[in-house]
């Protein structure tokens, strides 16, 4: 991991949906978010994708090919999905760690997990400043988590950083739908998304910031060019759902 400078963020400015905030308020504005919401988290995601995250997070665990004995590191593992999942395939002997920089998240995904007969270490961490020793996991996750990260590059490059050689990075998230259907997507998220977070979670503007973080994202193409700069090989995307949500894996060779 490279070295820090201690005045790093101090004074810069970054995105927090559409609005521009200094980089240190970034954090605790995406922990609010997302203390407010994690109750209510799953039937969000069920009502805003009508059930379609559950497929996209099929696609992902499929093409992650977590065989007995791996170790997986899920980052922004949430309430939990991708993490269980991973166990299941990697078994007793394996390793399957379930991280969140939010608490409140993480204490539903655990929870989640602990009813559904699952135990797996969990930590509340930061994806830009992992705390795990270098080439340790054979494959790392992160579903819908990168776009809320301040510095991507950074959380990027401690992805390979923890990454075996030959191991594998799987990055699920929005992404720029096709041309075609922006005009009813973006009616969809910005007149409909704040209403059902207003009614299911009492917080509208919540699901506001989520739909402008998800415009603020980098597209497909942009995405792929960042993990290539931090050196993942063999960088590929899959379009789902007429790019609404697009997965990126990238491999770390050596």
């Amino acid at each position: 991991m490279s070295d820090i400078p201690q005045d790093f963020g101090q004074g810069q400015q970054t995105h927090f949906g559409f609005q521009t905030v200094p980089e240190a308020d970034k954090a605790h504005r995406v922990a609010e978010v997302f203390h407010s919401v994690a109750s209510r988290y799953d039937i969000m995601n069920d009502l805003m994708s009508g059930g379609l995250h559950r497929i996209w997070k099929s696609f992902t665990v499929g093409r992650a090919q977590v065989r007995p004995g791996m170790r997986v590191l899920d980052i922004a593992g949430g309430t939990g999905d991708l993490a269980r999942a991973f166990a299941r395939r990697a078994g007793p002997q394996g390793e399957v760690w379930l991280t969140d920089i939010n608490g409140s998240m993480l204490r539903v995904g655990r929870d989640r997990l602990l009813d559904r007969g699952v135990v797996t270490p969990v930590a509340v961490c930061d994806a830009e400043c992992l705390p795990f020793p270098d080439q340790y996991f054979d494959r790392v996750s992160v579903a819908f988590g990168l776009r809320n990260m301040t510095h991507k590059e950074q959380a990027l490059a401690e992805m390979h950083r923890v990454l075996k050689p030959g191991g594998k990075l799987l990055v699920l998230e929005f992404s720029r739908v096709a041309p075609a259907l922006a005009p009813v997507y973006d009616w969809y998220s910005f007149n409909v998304l704040p209403k059902i977070g207003q009614v299911v979670a009492s917080d509208e503007a919540s699901y506001r910031y989520l739909a402008e973080s998800i415009r603020m994202h980098p597209d497909q193409e942009t995405l792929a060019s960042m993990m290539r700069t931090v050196s993942f090989d063999r960088v590929q995307y899959f379009n789902m759902t007429a790019g609404v949500v697009a997965l990126h894996e990238g491999v770390r060779l050596s």
